[in-house]
């Protein structure tokens, strides 16, 4: 009986949990624009209503501060950029591919999402004062540090070397030249895209060298070569072999 009770308020507030999130996410997508122009600080949620066609009220029911409605905001863009680089990832079929794909991805998000990716160093620059930001900061750093990781797997994969460095350094390294890229676009270098994507070069180069031939070749070359020496063995007359022989003779 009491397991039945449990069943039928499961299937009465489930509907409405989901209904209440994708509510919250469509007022946090609402609210990205505002919140990337002027930043956390100089926000409010009174501010965010006034410039959408949602009211005050509306966002204080769906959000108790502005710390929850732009992390909010945040964590629903970020997850959308993850899956683009994931798509990347899983569409390359070659070195070059995933070169290639990776930094058209990066090069395109700053040009496109610049306000946007300047909310997330806000709301992770406001962590290191503020608290109630850290856990939700940490947990997004660590999807972003995943998804890095997930390009250099396959990085791997494709050059049939395993990765000497962690997962912690490689998302260190690439965030820094994003984050740099994005502080010289947004103050209007017109190179600033350019010599990121150099630079990413460079690092790929380094941690994920192109191999001269392709994996499959490299392996298949490798293959007949083990063959050849066997057979080479095989037919060899042995030192014991050739000694006994003269000795007969």
């Amino acid at each position: 009986m009491a397991s039945a009770t449990i069943e039928k308020v499961d299937r009465i507030n489930g509907p409405r949990v989901d209904k209440f999130a994708e509510r919250r996410a469509e007022l946090a997508q609402a609210a990205l624009q505002t919140l990337s122009e002027l930043g956390y600080a100089k926000t409010s949620l009174r501010e965010i209503a006034q410039n959408s066609i949602f009211s005050h009220g509306v966002l204080h029911y769906y959000f108790k501060d502005k710390v929850d409605l732009m992390t909010c905001c945040v964590r629903h863009y970020k997850a959308v950029c993850v899956t683009r680089y994931d798509e990347v990832v899983a569409g390359a079929k070659t070195y070059d591919e995933l070169l290639e794909g990776f930094i058209a991805a990066l090069s395109e998000t700053v040009r496109n999402d610049a306000q946007m990716h300047r909310l997330w160093y806000d709301l992770r620059s406001q962590s290191l004062f503020e608290e109630e930001f850290r856990a939700d900061v940490l947990e997004i750093d660590k999807s972003l540090e995943n998804m890095i990781w997930r390009i250099m797997s396959r990085f791997s994969e494709l050059t049939g070397e395993p990765q000497q460095m962690t997962p912690a350094v490689l998302y260190a390294v690439f965030d820094g030249l994003f984050q740099q890229c994005l502080l010289k676009h947004l103050a209007g270098d017109a190179d600033a895209i350019a010599q990121m994507q150099a630079d990413v070069r460079a690092v790929l180069a380094r941690f994920a060298r192109k191999p001269a031939a392709p994996v499959e070749v490299v392996k298949i070359r490798a293959v007949k070569a083990g063959a050849t020496a066997a057979k080479q063995k095989t037919s060899r007359p042995s030192k014991r072999a050739t000694a006994g022989s003269r000795a007969r003779a």
